[in-house]
């Protein structure tokens, strides 16, 4: 971990994060997010092999570990030929074609490495029965919002979907509502540095919008028509419920019971309704069809940010080399906040007036990474 801005910018530079060759941007980049700054991804590389594992599951793991993991914390450089090891492995064991030669989506990799060959726990179990590592973003556009966040697009998802999650997950991987690199739902998104679940997930107690006691149902109309914003404004006591309902326009909400945790109901009177939040540790970046990375090098609100590209630069042509690069970012935890967001926002009408990193960071967010630092403690 590092804390200051100043040990990051010790790291930073050229010949930094991973080497890039040959279309290997998407794995570049989605390696560096999830193993640089962070151990949430940390147990895919120590599970013992299993009976119905594939035979090379460890040779897979040696790879990951040793010749990319490892290299990455210890010099913060990866050679392209200790990838390439990976990418052959990957395109050998796995049913994903082409890993070797073309350009993918970071999903393809994930599915390849994690649900396949590593046969990974799913990181989100659905109330669907749907158990899944990564989170698509299926949202109705709204033309009234401006700069959304990812916050606003996650609870209106979930609504749409009319799902939960069963737990909090030690991480969270949110794809944006844009497909490839042609379409995009909105030109700019903004990623929310916290990410709070309490509302999408299953079973956990939650607070009543209007008096703040234990909530024991849900309105699913009430969505976006009370003074409480996003699914906050969908939770409510029995003792406010009638009140609420009580207006002709509300006459035929059909509010439904929320499950509440037996242990908490006689702790309710005594204690606030905890909040459970999940922390942004990087955001991984399309623009046209390469991949770059936005990662944070320590946990907290004022931990600094870096940017990574695995082909930043070029030295020769056919038979050169990509040499990639690692730039700390000091504005970046300033733009997260909603002052910064809406000052960039409002000053740069249009996207060339945005500076080039927040560009990026706005306009080409393809992949959102969470992590809950308590449940990680516990996996």
């Amino acid at each position: 971990e590092i804390l200051k801005l100043e040990e990051l910018e010790e790291i930073c530079g050229k010949f930094k994060g991973i080497q890039g060759h040959h279309n290997s941007c998407y794995l570049d980049a989605t390696l560096f997010a999830m193993f640089t700054f962070t151990s949430v991804f940390d147990s895919l590389l120590f599970r013992p092999k299993e009976p119905e594992d594939n035979p090379q599951y460890e040779e897979v793991q040696r790879v990951l570990l040793e010749e990319i993991v490892n290299p990455l914390r210890k010099n913060h450089f990866v050679r392209a030929d200790r990838v390439l090891k990976l990418r052959q492995l990957l395109d050998r064991l796995s049913s994903v074609t082409g890993l070797m030669s073309e350009e993918k989506d970071p999903e393809e990799f994930l599915n390849s490495l994690l649900a396949q060959i590593l046969r990974a726990d799913p990181f989100l179990k659905l109330s669907s029965g749907l158990d899944t590592f990564y989170y698509q973003l299926f949202v109705e556009k709204d033309e009234r919002l401006n700069l959304p966040s990812v916050q606003q697009l996650f609870e209106q998802s979930f609504l749409a979907s009319n799902i939960k999650l069963k737990e909090v997950p030690s991480c969270l991987i949110i794809q944006m509502p844009r497909f490839g690199k042609n379409f995009k739902m909105y030109p700019r998104i903004l990623p929310s540095q916290v990410l709070d679940v309490t509302d999408i997930i299953e079973d956990s107690p939650r607070q009543c919008w209007v008096c703040g006691k234990l909530a024991e149902y849900e309105c699913r109309e009430c969505f976006g028509k009370m003074q409480c914003e996003g699914l906050e404004g969908t939770a409510i006591c029995k003792s406010c419920i009638d009140s609420v309902h009580h207006h002709s326009k509300r006459l035929n909400h059909k509010p439904v019971p929320l499950s509440v945790p037996q242990d908490f109901i006689p702790m309710a009177p005594h204690c606030e309704v905890p909040r459970l939040y999940m922390e942004l540790f990087a955001v991984v970046c399309i623009e046209t069809s390469h991949y770059v990375a936005f990662v944070k090098a320590a946990s907290g609100q004022d931990a600094p940010w870096c940017f990574f590209d695995s082909m930043a630069d070029r030295n020769g042509e056919q038979n050169g080399y990509n040499i990639p690069k690692m730039v700390p970012v000091p504005d970046l935890p300033r733009w997260l906040t909603e002052e910064g967001s809406r000052a960039l926002n409002e000053e740069a009408v249009n996207d060339k007036m945005l500076p080039e990193h927040a560009k990026r960071l706005l306009c080409d967010a393809y992949m959102c990474m969470y992590q809950s630092t308590d449940v990680m403690m516990y996996r």
